[in-house]
């Protein structure tokens, strides 16, 4: 392989996917080599309304302690995402305040799934989710933060022109190569040049597709049977009958040729590791670390 990308991005995992106690997941991203983590923010002790102004203050000290920052927090709230105009106040509400924690804990990055986008930019759906992203936007704009929606669940192309849609770069791209070799068979170079202007983070995750699926069935559309929460996703993945994640290097994913693609943009945020499958998770992701430093300097 040639390996002369020279990579000087940093290098992220989502801590969540050690499935580890979070503090003792920070240790292990420390240990294994990581400069980063991505952090879930939507419920339990992470979420915007449990996390009080002294355990804000504690996981700073502590990620600082240990020479760890956060590359971004992952504020996906499932279902359709913001596809039901009725449900969308709540959940822009909720957005805001994961963006806040965001800027209190040292990122200015929030990462989520949006739903996918229709084809029809006249349809109801389409006009919920531009004005639910439009707020957002502006509000992430307001606070120097992006709310990154991920890739995958429609084209890129689709999605520059949703996003060429609003009013400013407030929200943005987090960019995954596999969700797009895995579901929709979009070109991941092709991709990242396409939506250049907008990508802010990405996930560092391997995988192939097996045979095609509609997205619908794997992130749920309103009125399409229900919305697909992410244990549902990962069931999918672990199944393989139409996708399959693999350890990076042993799916589909042009590594070589997306890593040169997010140089030659200028990209230099997070490269954060991602593993949905949950055999071996500490394992797989360390060797994920290792393979990408081979691309680095």
């Amino acid at each position: 392989m040639d390996l002369q990308v020279k990579l000087s991005n940093k290098i992220g995992v989502i801590v969540d996917s050690l499935k580890l106690p979070l503090y003792d997941g920070l240790k292990k991203v420390k240990e294994i080599g990581a400069d980063g983590v991505q952090i879930y923010a939507v419920d339990g002790t992470m979420a915007p309304e449990n996390m009080s102004p002294q355990a804000r203050k504690e996981l700073r000290n502590f990620l600082d302690s240990i020479g760890l920052e956060i590359s971004a927090l992952c504020g996906d709230l499932g279902g359709h995402g913001f596809q039901d105009a009725v449900l969308n106040e709540e959940k822009v509400e909720k957005s805001k305040r994961i963006l806040d924690l965001a800027v209190d804990l040292g990122t200015n990055i929030v990462t989520t799934h949006i739903g996918i986008i229709p084809e029809n930019q006249n349809s109801n759906i389409y006009e919920a989710m531009q004005i639910a992203c439009e707020e957002l936007g502006v509000y992430a704009k307001s606070l120097d933060a992006f709310f990154a929606i991920e890739t995958g669940p429609e084209t890129a192309s689709r999605l520059k022109q949703f996003l060429d849609s609003l009013s400013t770069n407030g929200v943005s791209v987090n960019f995954d190569p596999a969700n797009m070799v895995m579901v929709t068979g979009d070109d991941p170079v092709a991709g990242v040049k396409l939506l250049k202007d907008y990508i802010v983070h990405t996930h560092v995750k391997d995988g192939v597709q097996i045979k095609a699926v509609d997205p619908k069935d794997v992130y749920g559309f309103l009125g399409y049977g229900g919305g697909v929460d992410h244990e549902k996703i990962a069931e999918m993945v672990s199944s393989g009958a139409y996708f399959r994640e693999t350890p990076l290097g042993h799916g589909k994913v042009d590594f070589l040729n997306y890593f040169n693609a997010l140089k030659e943009i200028n990209y230099d945020g997070y490269l954060t590791i991602e593993r949905e499958v949950n055999i071996d998770p500490v394992k797989d992701i360390a060797d994920a670390v290792k393979y990408i430093q081979q691309f680095k300097h």
